[in-house]
């Protein structure tokens, strides 16, 4: 990822911020630029410029071609036709033939990466007339095949110029067969933000030319439907199956919408993003300058891993003055020998040059100036997190795996959590000796001080035993300290930091925790006692799917009742619906290799993404869909345990959530209907997971609770930059469109059958049909994730 940096880098004022890389493009434009001219607008400032595939004779080829059906059309209607000529009931339709070195200008060149290809915007392919739809998606065709050959890598499609949904759907049509045509280009289609006046192409289409309105005009509807353009983009992706080779150019207009639709299209596969000369204004200097809006959008979508690239339309240079004036090439008659001095070739140079490069254009300036005044990167956009935006990772299964230690590492990086680890433990320890709790330990023969019995269960390279440590010795407390940790070879890491940085002060145990005997007491071999603070960082994505519940049970029986502490304490799961149409591709791509792939809740860090549901009375954008509380005062494992015994794991004491389950695992399963309100039409492609807990609560009435969070709205408030965890998303088999005024209905369950667990989830959407009516309007299928349970 490319990026603007200030300063020397070695230094502490060391800044990056995203690169405005900026192109040029001209609606009148007909013909290729010449290498002089090309160079010309790269002197102004620009990085890339727009080239028209076809030109002008071509359009006049196309037109004649037209013309000529008609003509012979109105021969048939007049019988003025022999008979063999009428044999045939129906004329059939114009055929474009291929093109010529006469249709265009536009030919391989060394810099031709740096050309876009511009398909003809005269053309019609959402017109009702069959044969001028026909000859548009002829001309497409053989434009986007030309351009492919020639090497384009980008080919833009003007959208369409209505919202229509005949003429909608033949558009769509052939944009998937013209991705066919160009096997290797991308095409991008160039759709305005919304319905603006005067946003769309200026030149006149086939039907328009056709179908003279003998000057007539079309007034502009009286209300702009803000999402009908972005209905029509919907379609056409819908129809091309979310290829990966479509791209969106998005219209910025005059007047900016609202937020819901700027995040709408912000959620897009955003490739360029154009800017008109009008939507320009002129400041007191006669210079050009964009409103806050504006300036707020564009560096809101530079934050995008793949950020859009910027064209600014009709703004200069005048590249025809240029080739006018273009100096005249060094003759023979003017070198002394084959080649000039070096003297010689400076005069010349001089000349033909100038004595300096052409002035920026004024336009590119401010752009310059803007993406300097950005916001340089936080600490949430190094690098490395920016390359994680709506990346795909699959969700850990520290049971049944063993973690490298660069996965501990990476976690390990992250000193929110671990401060906010660690202020609980100080106030859990501070308020033991404010409340005078008791103790698990036995006091020894050489103090009659009481220790604080703490555990740290599943350690791994024991961060949290480092904080422990630095807790108890700020509070002054006294305690004994076990580790416990399963992955053998962590384990080794945590002898070698007790010796090297602990001091010994902590007791290593290799074991899962859920078979863990219990502490032993210093100085004591027959005596095994209670874990006074109990402290784990088991919590994933969406607080439970790591099994944090299951493992605490194994586990919770050794805390001392009633004053024991669990840190954490307790933790929900929320939920919300997504548009995310980056993540749905990248799944359906994956789905050929992996048919697991649309069951699979992914942990993602969620970024292009657009949050469909708004905050209502009763009706939240994230909404909870259960709780754990730890410790559970008495689980169903407990009563088999004392009933069956604890090794005894094959008795079956009843029929449990699923078939041939002893049900022990019963009192952790969940389900939740949530219902999402959506005021504004859109689709989902599935459903984003957060969590919230709670590590410590204190029980003085004064003091706030500890706590962690990765709810969009609540993490700055009570975690703010802390990386930890990224979202877990669970997608839609299927995308689900809802209408205006829609309802969401989310229904999800956590399953278990006492070996695994795994989540099933399904969404249904609801329609007002009167004042206290509903009618069920779509719905998608069951999803389970079962077959890539989390083992226990």
């Amino acid at each position: 990822m490319a990026s603007d940096r200030t300063l020397n880098p070695e230094s502490d004022s060391y800044e990056s911020r995203p690169v405005f890389y900026i192109g040029q493009h001209d609606s009148n434009r007909s013909v290729t630029l010449s290498d002089y001219q090309y160079g010309h607008v790269l002197d102004c400032g620009f990085g890339f410029v727009t080239t028209p595939i076809t030109n002008h004779h071509f359009f006049q080829r196309v037109v004649d071609l037209y013309k000529g059906y008609l003509i012979e059309r109105e021969e048939w209607a007049l019988g003025r036709l022999t008979a063999s000529q009428l044999a045939n009931s129906s004329l059939p339709g114009p055929v474009v033939p291929t093109l010529t070195d006469k249709d265009t200008t536009y030919f391989p060149s060394n810099y031709v990466g740096s050309l876009v290809a511009y398909a003809s915007p005269w053309i019609d392919l959402c017109s009702l007339n069959p044969h001028i739809s026909s000859i548009s998606r002829q001309v497409l065709n053989l434009e986007v095949a030309y351009a492919n050959f020639c090497g384009a890598r980008s080919i833009i499609v003007p959208g369409p110029r209505d919202d229509e949904s005949r003429g909608v759907a033949q558009y769509a049509r052939a944009i998937q067969e013209a991705l066919q045509v160009a096997g290797r280009a991308n095409l991008i289609i160039h759709m305005p933000m919304y319905r603006e006046p005067n946003l769309e192409e200026k030149a006149e289409t086939l039907s328009s030319l056709f179908t003279r309105t003998n000057g007539a005009k079309v007034d502009a509807p009286a209300v702009i439907d803000l999402f009908s353009a972005w209905d029509s983009w919907h379609t056409v992706r819908s129809v091309c199956t979310y290829a990966s080779r479509l791209f969106v150019a998005l219209r910025m207009p005059k007047r900016m919408p609202e937020k819901d639709l700027q995040q709408r299209w912000f959620a897009e596969p955003l490739h360029y993003l154009s800017i008109r000369k009008a939507v320009f204004q002129l400041n007191r200097s006669g210079h050009p300058t964009l409103n806050k809006s504006h300036q707020e959008l564009i560096n809101h979508y530079m934050r995008l891993k793949n950020a859009p690239w910027l064209i600014l339309c009709d703004v200069g240079p005048d590249v025809e003055a240029v080739e006018a004036s273009k100096p005249v090439e060094l003759s023979a008659d003017k070198m002394a020998v084959d080649f000039p001095s070096l003297d010689e070739a400076k005069k010349v140079l001089k000349e033909n040059r100038g004595s300096r490069l052409p002035p920026l254009n004024t336009y590119v300036s401010y752009l310059k100036y803007l993406e300097r005044q950005q916001a340089p990167y936080s600490i949430l956009e190094t690098p490395t997190l920016v390359n994680f935006q709506d990346w795909l990772q699959s969700p850990l299964q520290p049971l049944s795996d063993n973690l490298e230690s660069a996965t501990y590492e990476m976690f390990e990086g992250d000193p929110v959590k671990y401060d906010q680890y660690e202020l609980a433990i100080q106030e859990a320890m501070a308020e033991w000796k404010v409340l005078k709790k008791p103790t698990s330990s036995v006091v020894s023969k050489d103090s009659d001080s009481p220790e604080l019995i703490v555990a740290v269960a599943g350690a791994g390279r024991g961060p949290l035993v480092t904080r422990v440590l630095r807790a108890a010795k700020t509070t002054n407390t006294r305690i004994q300290l076990w580790a416990l940790e399963k992955n053998q070879n962590a384990y080794v890491y945590l002898l070698r930091q007790n010796q090297r940085e602990w001091d010994n002060q902590v007791t290593v145990v290799k074991t899962d925790m859920r078979g863990w005997e219990g502490p032993r007491p210093k100085g004591y071999t027959n005596i095994i006692t209670t874990v006074d603070i109990l402290v784990t960082e088991l919590l994933g994505s969406f607080g439970d799917n790591e099994l944090s519940p299951e493992c605490l049970d194994g586990i919770q029986r050794h805390i001392a009742r009633p004053h024991g502490i669990s840190i954490p304490q307790s933790y929900t799961a929320h939920l919300s619906p997504i548009s995310t149409p980056r993540i749905f591709a990248d799944i359906s791509s994956r789905s050929d290799v992996d048919p697991n792939a649309f069951e699979t809740p992914w942990v993602v860090r969620l970024f292009a993404m657009d949050f469909v549901s708004q905050k209502v009375p009763g009706h939240g954008r994230f909404q909870q869909a259960w709780e754990f509380i730890h410790p559970v005062e008495v689980s169903r494992a407990d009563d088999f345990s004392a009933e069956h015994g604890a090794d005894n794991k094959y008795a079956i004491i009843g029929g449990g959530n699923m078939s041939g389950s002893s049900g022990t695992n019963d009192h952790n399963a969940r389900h939740c209907h949530l219902t999402f309100v959506c005021p504004t039409r859109g689709v989902i492609h599935g459903l984003a997971g957060f969590f919230e807990s709670v590590l410590y609560a204190p029980q003085t009435a004064d003091k706030e609770p500890v706590e962690i969070s990765i709810l969009p709205d609540q993490i700055d408030r009570k975690s703010k930059d802390m990386i930890s965890w990224f979202p877990i998303f669970f997608p839609l088999k299927t995308p689900l469109y809802f209408p205006t005024d829609t309802e969401l209905e989310v229904s999800m369950w956590r399953q278990t059958d006492d070996t695994k667990v795994w989540y099933e989830w399904m969404v249904e959407v609801f329609a007002w049909a009167g004042p206290k009516t509903r009618i069920k309007v779509g719905a998608t299928e069951m999803h389970s994730s079962r077959k890539i349970a989390c083992l226990m």
